[in-house]
């Protein structure tokens, strides 16, 4: 039985934002990768990165285990890894130079290395597989075992061949997710995990995923691991895989990590009726589209299965950047949307971009409004940041100079030359969270003056910290804003 060692190249602690968060999740699409190789003969084990302190660790485990092949599939569900961070890239080639070292053939499954596949080719890896991975993989690897060294025909692969680069045609995307096995959880070290989340929050959370790909043209979101097709698992497999989770690991908790939660038709009303009939008592949060939140009966069957929060993607409270977006929403499907799901109990969040090819002061301004207006349970502040195989790269690549990535997920850097300036907008980014945390503390301190319970307390004293803070940074923006005028 070949033995094949998984990994993937994302590190909380490179990403002090993520790290500082205490909200690590396990490797899903890792594992769920595993779970079909095993399923398929294969003995597998599991060097989870996520909560280790440098790629060189994996090493020991190489030299004491000698696995015959080394997999860096990274999680594809994660957000967090389609960002495409260059402490994660670096991290990767320093562990297929590992492999190396042992004569171990290493492939790859990314989002980055699917972007950037040649560079991921020559810092050391054999293989690289172009999105979903699963049937290409178990493909690739029995080629190898039988020795075969022709890998034209094998469709979502690329390899070097006589140091030239091959890049072989794309595979269809795999229709019926209920052929593939449940994630391997018994490879994770769980316990560790729900240390960081006890300590930090006072409760669990895991990660699962219901579908794979969103048919949504959002001219600057990158999919090239799942793409534009849209599929589901049936609402059977997914009930049960948290019944097994509440069972196993006592978790409640869940986030549901696909890109569009529950878009099939009459999908969350089987779901709902799933879990009920297992009489599971959990709650969870999603991310969703206020057009398709407002279909039908979706928001009460959503909360009668135990939606506690739900992230949109609001973006901006411009229409005329929504519309260039390609984002298919309205502003006042946003308002409308939230207040609906605010007297359901459901948390709402919105992310929001700013820097959008067009954007100016007013544009900003009207963003800053509707969050100031609506009040969401919490906000994630964003500039737009290009990624290979987008229209909205295409759109600004001849302006792009040589830092084409960030960092880590707090880099925020603009990567083209927007309306203002970069120093603009980080600043912008810190005075929205503090006009919204001041107005979060504006409305608790009415509900207190109202009812006369302290209950909101806490949140009400942030005025004395927020005012004067945003009040600062309003003024720096003010200065900020001139300096990029004089320059123009």
């Amino acid at each position: 039985m070949k033995r094949v060692l998984f990994s993937h190249s994302y590190f909380y602690k490179f990403d002090k934002k993520q790290w500082k968060a205490a909200q690590p999740y396990p490797p899903y699409g890792t594992i769920y990768a595993a779970a079909w190789l095993r399923a398929n003969g294969f003995e597998v084990q599991l060097f989870d990165t996520n909560l280790k302190n440098s790629p060189g660790e994996i090493e020991k485990v190489v030299a004491s285990w000698s696995p015959d092949f080394l997999v860096l599939y990274d999680d594809g569900f994660n957000y967090l890894t389609k960002m495409c961070l260059t402490n994660m890239r670096e991290a990767a080639f320093e562990m297929s130079k590992i492999g190396k070292k042992y004569a171990c053939p290493v492939i790859v499954n990314s989002s980055d290395s699917t972007d950037h596949a040649e560079e991921y080719l020559r810092e050391g890896a054999d293989f690289v597989i172009h999105g979903e991975g699963e049937i290409t993989l178990l493909e690739l690897l029995k080629k190898l075992e039988a020795g075969e060294t022709d890998f034209q025909n094998l469709p979502g692969i690329s390899f070097l061949e006589n140091g030239k680069f091959i890049k072989n045609p794309s595979r269809s995307v795999l229709k019926d997710l209920d052929t593939l096995p449940d994630p391997a959880w018994d490879l994770v070290d769980i316990k560790s995990y729900e240390k960081i989340w006890l300590e930090n929050h006072g409760a669990f959370t895991l990660n699962i995923a219901t579908t794979r790909g969103c048919p949504y043209k959002c001219n600057w979101c990158a999919k090239p691991i799942y793409g534009n097709r849209y599929n589901s698992r049936s609402p059977e497999r997914v009930a049960g895989e948290i019944e097994f989770l509440v069972k196993y690991f006592g978790v409640r908790k869940f986030w549901m990590a696909d890109d569009i939660f529950g878009l099939k038709p009459g999908w969350v009303q089987k779901f709902r009726d799933e879990i009920r009939a297992r009489n599971l008592d959990i709650d969870y949060k999603i991310q969703s589209r206020v057009d398709l939140l407002l279909e039908n009966d979706a928001i009460d069957a959503l909360v009668e299965s135990g939606l506690r929060q739900v992230w949109v993607g609001a973006e901006s409270g411009s229409q005329k950047i929504l519309d260039a977006m390609d984002k298919g929403t309205k502003v006042e499907q946003i308002g409308e949307a939230t207040e609906i799901l605010k007297k359901k109990g459901v948390e709402v969040c919105f992310f929001l971009q700013f820097g959008y090819l067009g954007e100016n002061r007013d544009d900003i301004e009207k963003t800053i409004e509707m969050v100031e207006n609506l009040l969401p349970h919490d906000i994630g502040v964003s500039v737009s940041y290009p990624l290979p195989g987008t229209k909205f790269f295409e759109n600004v690549k001849s302006m792009l100079g040589e830092k084409q990535n960030w960092r880590d997920s707090d880099d925020l850097s603009m990567m083209y030359p927007a309306t203002f300036s970069p120093q603009f907008y980080k600043k912008l980014h810190r005075l929205v969270h503090k006009r919204f945390r001041l107005r979060q503390g504006l409305a608790a301190f009415q509900k207190i003056w109202k009812t006369g319970r302290l209950e909101n307390l806490r949140r009400a004293a942030m005025v004395l910290y927020y005012l004067p803070a945003s009040i600062l940074d309003k003024w720096q923006l003010q200065k900020l804003e001139k300096s990029n005028a004089a320059t123009r």
